[in-house]
């Protein structure tokens, strides 16, 4: 998906191969066999070899930290144009054997070298236990507190006084406009078509708050308001974007749709408040830019 995202960015512009001087993308889930996804993607469309490219992991602002990253290589005189993006595919994450098997099966060549096939089963299946037989399918939670974001987000809608009725309605108000802007034609040309259609799968237009509200809580029970109709869901998806000087852009015969002027990552309690680093980040930036709310 990150390379049809690239591709359809390098078509979309037309901007020759030979004018990217770096790329960078961000990525949460990695697959062992692209683990810097974005040089195999540069590669995949055609990008020269001498194009260097590395991968970023910053949880869910990782394509947003490679567009950043981008930025500060130019603003060091290390680049002049960067192509920069993200994807993640949670309908296809990588799934692993339990580590007594991977440990097996590592060192299985060293044992049919010495006993042949029959060593290779003797090795294998050797004190191998029936609690062994398992797969370890990725967790959506927290490492640190073992927690999945729902139950974050449960905890600081709380906290805020934000209501399931609140929630419900922005659900539903989501879903409305996004659907409308596809039908509007707002997103035309900047989705590139995946399997023919450049449709999101995860827009109910249907929604009604009298559906949302028939849904049970989803994370804290009995009593949370997050439900699987008014949170977010897992999706798979690609993005990229093309980041130069402002010098560049103008020499490429290119107008510059948006500036990136300033940005900020923090970190913050993943007990309490793993959801508020953005909140953080906004109060640093416009205190570092003289910038209030009214402005």
């Amino acid at each position: 998906m990150q390379r049809l995202a690239f591709l359809g960015l390098l078509n979309k512009t037309a901007i020759d191969r030979d004018d990217i001087d770096y790329v960078i993308a961000g990525t949460v889930i990695q697959e062992v066999r692209t683990s810097n996804i974005a040089r195999e993607a540069a590669i995949n469309v055609g990008l020269p070899n001498r194009i260097g490219a590395h991968t970023v992991s910053m949880a869910c602002i990782s394509s947003n930290l490679a567009i950043c990253s981008g930025a500060e290589k130019i603003l060091a005189g290390q680049a002049s144009a960067v192509l920069a993006g993200g994807c993640e595919t949670f309908s296809d994450v990588p799934i692993r054997l339990s580590r007594p098997i991977r440990q097996k099966l590592i060192t299985l060549p060293k044992a049919m070298k010495k006993g042949g096939a029959l060593g290779a089963v003797k090795h294998i299946f050797g004190g191998l236990k029936s609690k062994h037989v398992s797969l370890e399918i990725p967790a959506i939670a927290n490492y640190t507190t073992g927690e999945v974001m729902g139950v974050n987000s449960d905890k600081l809608s709380a906290r805020f006084g934000v209501s399931r009725e609140e929630q419900d309605e922005m659900a539903v108000r989501s879903h409305i406009l996004a659907g409308k802007a596809h039908d509007e034609g707002f997103y035309e040309g900047e989705i590139i078509p995946y399997k023919g259609s450049t449709e999101e799968n995860g827009i109910k237009i249907d929604s009604s708050i009298e559906t949302l509200t028939k849904f049970k809580p989803a994370f804290v029970k009995p009593h949370g308001t997050h439900t699987a109709a008014n949170s977010s869901f897992l999706t798979d998806g690609a993005s990229a974007s093309l980041i130069m000087s402002e010098e560049r852009a103008l020499q490429l015969g290119f107008k510059p749709l948006a500036y990136l002027r300033d940005w900020s990552f923090k970190a913050c309690d993943p007990f309490e408040e793993l959801l508020l680093g953005p909140t953080y980040c906004l109060e640093e930036v416009l205190t570092r830019n003289n910038i209030n709310m009214e402005t």
